[in-house]
Order: structure tokens, then sequence, then C-alpha cells
């Protein structure tokens, strides 16, 4: 029994040593800066990058540095003279002793050279006085009885306040100098004039679409959309492949690690049918004789060997069905900050569900939200994001059944929150579908008449696809000729012979 008390009181006291700890902070530190820098403004160089006067823990120090940050940002002197009318007449100092306090400051001074270090040591300071914030709400969050997120609602709550204290360092986006924002234009244009392709963003594997958006760029959202059996998802597979090839051949020809990952969250199919889907393109052995184990053993080898190659490529799948919004953020900023990320495609949007806790009142409104959601995952992370999606059936019901911006289910916030829309159309598929039938002719002559009418305008569409690029920001619209290969589900660039030598 007395041991028991004894652990009882053991517990008892680190429970209150916990309490009665300190969040960091380094008060003289603090001083010490502002000493230096009311004694020589150029200090201020050393530290303006990164140091505001939230980041202090004495108040009246931060407010203090932000008076003097707007003095010397504005080309005037900041020193105890210059500074001595604004401070009486305020009550910055009152709480710390007043005027006299600036006595102390100049004090407390360091060199021009130590300034730099003492505001890093005061920025650090700040940071683990947030992961103690972040922690606490944490805590407070997991032992409410009450709350109305779920465990893992909460764990995704978390990672979103810390990669934004990561990546935004406390700090709302704010302007952006416009030389500055020339300064990288200019570094795009120059990378596209060196590119012999001018391709400047992520490349998707097809050379005149490439051509006409110069590939995929970050932030930009891209809707890629068709009617069932057009084939959407082996297109953007196509893409993700060829943006994770891209990828790995820069990495492996400077001998380092990729600079980014392919991400794939597949709501529809598994991981395990999309690898067989690319396996299946890249061995050019048929998914359905893969599934039914109908292949000879070269071809088999084929399989395993291109296996390999493909095990190396920096892409990841995700095949959560019905995935929220906030998780999908929150499994991109996670992949961002371990691997990188360069490339997020959704198949498809209208199977998400919006961020947790929302509650739309419709279907349209509801896709509204993961519309917008997608392209802040495109602006917040600085990657490119493709999102298929599904069209209306009111293109079954017309003649010519090329989709328009119009056919986008629930197509307002689509169309207008999306950088690109593109559509893929395949004239086989429907031609197919009106192959004459004897039966429907009262002479074979007729009968024969229609059905080489039919195999003629068959062999003009055979193996071929359109992506029709409806919308586009940042360029041209119009028509891209695929070739498309229905045995492995393969779309490619549709010429015999491209720029960069590929026969198809």
């Amino acid at each position: 029994m007395a041991q028991a008390d004894t652990r009882l009181t053991a517990t008892e006291d680190t429970s209150l040593s916990l309490t009665l700890r300190h969040p960091p902070a380094n008060i003289e530190a603090e001083q010490a800066l502002l000493g230096a820098l009311l004694t020589n403004n150029r200090a201020y160089d050393r530290v303006s990058d990164f140091l505001s006067g939230m980041h202090f823990a004495n108040q009246a120090n931060g407010r203090l540095f932000d008076i003097i940050a707007r003095r010397i940002e504005s080309g005037q002197l900041a020193d105890p003279v210059t500074l001595r009318a604004e401070l009486v007449n305020s009550d910055v100092l009152e709480p710390v002793g007043g005027i006299a306090y600036m006595g102390k400051l100049l004090t407390s001074m360091v060199g021009i050279i130590n300034a730099g270090d003492y505001g890093r040591t005061i920025y650090d300071a700040w940071i683990r006085r947030q992961l103690i914030d972040i922690g606490e709400e944490v805590v407070n969050k997991a032992f409410g009885k009450s709350s109305s997120l779920s465990g893992p609602d909460q764990i995704a709550a978390g990672e979103e306040a810390l990669f934004r204290l990561a990546t935004e360092k406390g700090q709302d986006g704010g302007f952006v100098e416009f030389g500055r924002a020339l300064t990288d234009a200019i570094v795009t244009a120059e990378k596209a004039f060196q590119n012999e392709g001018h391709v400047t963003g992520l490349t998707s594997g097809l050379v005149d679409f490439d051509k006409k958006t110069g590939g995929f760029h970050p932030s930009d959202l891209l809707i890629l959309a068709g009617r069932p059996a057009m084939g959407k998802t082996a297109l953007a597979t196509k893409m993700a492949f060829s943006a994770a090839s891209s990828l790995l051949e820069e990495a492996e020809a400077t001998g380092a690690k990729p600079k980014g990952t392919v991400a794939i969250f597949s709501l529809e199919m598994s991981a395990e049918q999309l690898a067989t889907r690319i396996l299946s393109e890249q061995a050019q052995v048929s998914g359905e004789r893969l599934r039914r184990g109908d292949i000879r053993q070269k071809e088999f080898d084929s399989f395993v060997r291109v296996s390999q190659k493909l095990a190396r490529l920096p892409m990841v799948i995700d095949d959560t069905p019905a995935i929220s919004l906030s998780a999908m953020r929150t499994r991109c900023r996670r992949l961002k900050r371990t691997k990188g990320l360069s490339l997020i495609v959704v198949d498809y949007l209208q199977l998400m569900r919006p961020s947790v806790g929302t509650k739309p009142e419709s279907r349209v409104l509801e896709i509204s939200m993961i519309t917008q959601g997608l392209k802040a995952i495109a602006k917040e992370l600085e990657v490119p994001v493709i999102a298929l999606s599904q069209l209306s059936r009111q293109v079954e019901s017309r003649e010519d059944k090329r989709p328009m911006l119009s056919d986008l289910r629930e197509s307002g916030s689509i169309e207008q929150d999306a950088d690109a829309v593109m559509f893929v159309y395949r004239d086989e598929y429907y031609l197919q579908q009106r192959m004459p039938k004897e039966v429907s002719f009262d002479s074979k002559e007729k009968y024969s008449m229609a059905l080489d009418d039919w195999q003629h305008k068959m062999s003009l569409v055979h193996n071929k696809a359109e992506l029709i690029l409806e919308k586009q920001r940042h360029g041209p619209t119009g028509t891209v000729h695929l070739f498309f290969e229905g045995e492995y589900t393969r779309f490619g660039n549709l010429d015999e012979i491209h720029d960069d030598g590929h026969h198809y």
C-alpha cells in the first residue's frame, strides 16, 4: 500500500513539474537584438527576411521591433532620439518600465555581426511555443468527449496545423514584388526557350498536347472529362506514368533522388487494378488475358521485366473509396513534406466527399466545394492537379456526341474553378454501335452497300481518339488527335513519326 502511495506521489510530482514549466523564450536575446537595431539600423538586414514582432515572447519587445522595422523600411532613421516622441505618447513600453527601458536595451546591445544569430534564437523559441500550442490543442481535443471530430479527423487537423507551421511560418500570404514575379516569369520563359520541346512543366507524354499547353504547370487544376468507356482513366494513367518517368529520368541523369512524386487517388479502381492496367500498357500484354492467366512464357517474362522497371517510378496510389477533401489534403501535405510532390491525379471527383464537418445543401454545392478545394490544394502545394469528371447523359441524345462544357455534370463550379477543361472522345466507340444489321434491310445489295460504307467510316476512326481542349486559361484551345489501342487501353501520339523519334 505504501508503495502505491509512493507511486502516486511521484506521479503528482511529475504532473506538477510539467505544469510549472515555462514556454521557451529568450528575453535576453530579444533585448540584445533590439539594442543592436537601435544602435545600427543595418542590423535589420540580417533578420528582416524571417523575423517579425509576432515572434517575440515579450509583447513590448515585439511591438517595439515592429515600430523600428516600419521606420527603417520607410527609409527613416530608427534610434532612441527619433523614436522617443512616438514611444512617450504610446503605451508600448509601459509594461516594461517606460522610456527608461530604452537605456537598458542599449546596454544589452550586440554587434551587427551577431544580430542574425540572435534573431534566429528568437525565431526558434517562437517555433517551439507554436509546437506547444498545437500539442495542447491536440490533447484537449482528444480528451473532449463531445468533440464533433473523429479520431482520424483529429489526426488530420493536427497534421494540417503542423504543415501550416512548417510551410507558412505562422504568417499569412502577402504581396509579391512585381520585380520578383517578373524574374520568375523570365526564368520560366528561358526554360521553355532552352527546351527543344518547349515544355516548361511536367510532360504528359503526348507531344501535341504538350505543344498546346507547355505540359502541366504548378497550381493549375485540370479537368479531364468524358462519358463511360471513353478511356478517361487510361488517359490520366498515361499522363501520370509519363510525368513519373520524366522525374525518374531527370533524377538518374544527375545521380540524385527524384525531386517529386506523382500521387494518384483512385476512388473507383483498386491500386492492384490500376497497377495491372499500367503493366498491361507498358508490357503490351492484354489486361484481360493477364487476369485469365492466358499468356505465354515470353509475355510473362516481358511482364516481369517491365514490372521491375516500373517499381522504381516515383509514383504512389491511394485507393481509399469516397475519400474526403480534408483527408486528401492531409495526405498530400505529408507526401510533399517527406518525398516531394509534383503531380496529383484524382479519379474521379464525383466520388469524393467534401471536407469533414461541412454539410452542403445540394449535390451541386457539394461538387462546388470539392472543385474549389482541389484548386486550393493545387495553389497551396504548388503542384498541378488533374481531376477526372463524369459527363451528363445529355451527350447521348445528340447526333454529334462530342462533349461541350455544358455537358459537365454539376457543371457550373467545375468550369469556373478549372484552369483547363479537356474532354476525351472516341468516335470509333459510337460508330461501332451503329454497325448495320442485315435484318434492317429489304435486300442484300442495300445491306452490302451500308456495310461497306460503315466499314469505310470505321477505317477512318480506327485506333483514333480526340482530346478536346475546350478551356485553357494560359493558352489556345483546340483538338489534339491521339492514338488509342483498345486491347491494352493505351493512348499515344497519333503521328507516325514525331520530333522525339517515337513511332506510333
